[in-house]
C-alpha cells in the first residue's frame, strides 16, 4: 500500500473512485524526504504529513518506529478525517499491485479534485473510468446502431447520443459473468460481448486496440468483484 509514483491529485482519484471511508495509502510527499498518508473519510480524502527523523517516523505529536506501528496504532484509535470531526480508522490499505489498466492517454486525471465537494461537481471519471462510441447490436430488430457508452464504477451506460443526460440503459457490472472477444458474427471486426444471465449484449468498436482496452477494463471490474 505503499505508492511511491503516487501524488496528491492521483491519491484523492483513487481513493475517491475505488475506496471507502477507511481506505488509506502512503505516498511520497510534495517535501523531498517525507510522506504522506492519504485516507478516504466522509466522501473525501484527508493527507498527513509523515516525517523521517533519521531515527523515527514523526505524526503529528507522536514518533514510531515504523510504519507499521503507526498503522497498528491507528487501527486501534481513530484519526480526525474530516472538517466535521468525523473520526476513521485506518482498516483498509489500498494495495499497490492491483492490476489497473495503464490507459492514460484515454483515461481522464482531474487533478482539479481537491476535496469531495468539488468531485461532486466536476467531472465524474477517475484515472480507470472510459467513454467512447461502439455499435451494439439490438435485441429485437438485429440492427447494428452506434451508441455513446461511458464506463464508470461498476456501471456500463449507454446513451443515443455523446450529448444526451438520460442514458438509454444502465448495465450493472455485478451481474455480468463474462465480457470477451466475439468470432460468430461474419463481415463484424473488433467485436466482444458482455454476458448477463438475462442478456448477451453484441457490440464492436472501431479498432482492435479500442476493443481491447474495453475488454480489459470491464474485466478488471469483474476480477475484482
Amino acid at each position: 500500500w505503499f505508492h511511491p509514483g503516487c501524488d496528491r491529485h492521483t491519491a484523492e482519484s483513487l481513493l475517491l473512485q475505488n475506496g471507502v471511508d477507511g481506505t488509506y495509502l502512503l505516498r511520497p510527499s510534495s517535501k523531498p524526504g517525507d510522506y504522506a498518508l492519504s485516507v478516504r473519510c466522509d466522501q473525501s480524502v484527508k493527507h498527513f504529513p509523515l516525517t523521517w527523523t533519521g531515527q523515527q517516523y514523526r505524526f503529528g505529536h507522536g514518533e514510531f518506529a515504523c510504519v507499521d506501528d503507526l498503522i497498528h496504532h491507528f487501527q486501534n484509535k481513530p484519526l480526525i478525517g474530516s472538517e466535521s470531526g468525523q473520526l476513521t480508522l485506518l482498516n483498509f490499505p489500498y494495495p499497490r499491485l492491483i492490476d489497473e489498466p495503464n490507459m492514460y492517454d484515454t483515461i481522464r486525471v482531474h487533478a482539479e479534485f481537491s476535496t469531495a465537494e468539488d468531485f461532486k461537481k466536476g467531472p465524474e471519471f477517475s484515472i480507470n473510468s472510459k467513454e467512447g462510441f461502439l455499435t451494439k447490436l439490438g435485441a429485437t430488430f438485429k440492427t447494428w446502431r452506434t451508441r455513446w457508452f461511458v464506463l464508470q464504477k461498476n456501471e456500463l451506460r449507454y446513451y443515443k447520443t455523446k450529448t444526451d443526460v438520460k442514458p438509454i440503459r444502465v448495465l450493472n457490472l455485478d451481474e455480468c459473468s463474462e465480457c470477451t472477444r466475439d468470432y460468430t458474427h461474419k463481415h463484424k471486426f473488433n467485436v466482444f460481448r458482455v454476458v448477463f444471465k438475462w442478456r448477451t449484449f453484441y457490440m464492436y468498436a472501431t479498432t482492435e486496440q479500442e476493443c481491447n482496452d474495453w475488454i480489459t477494463l470491464i474485466n478488471w471490474r469483474l476480477v475484482r468483484e
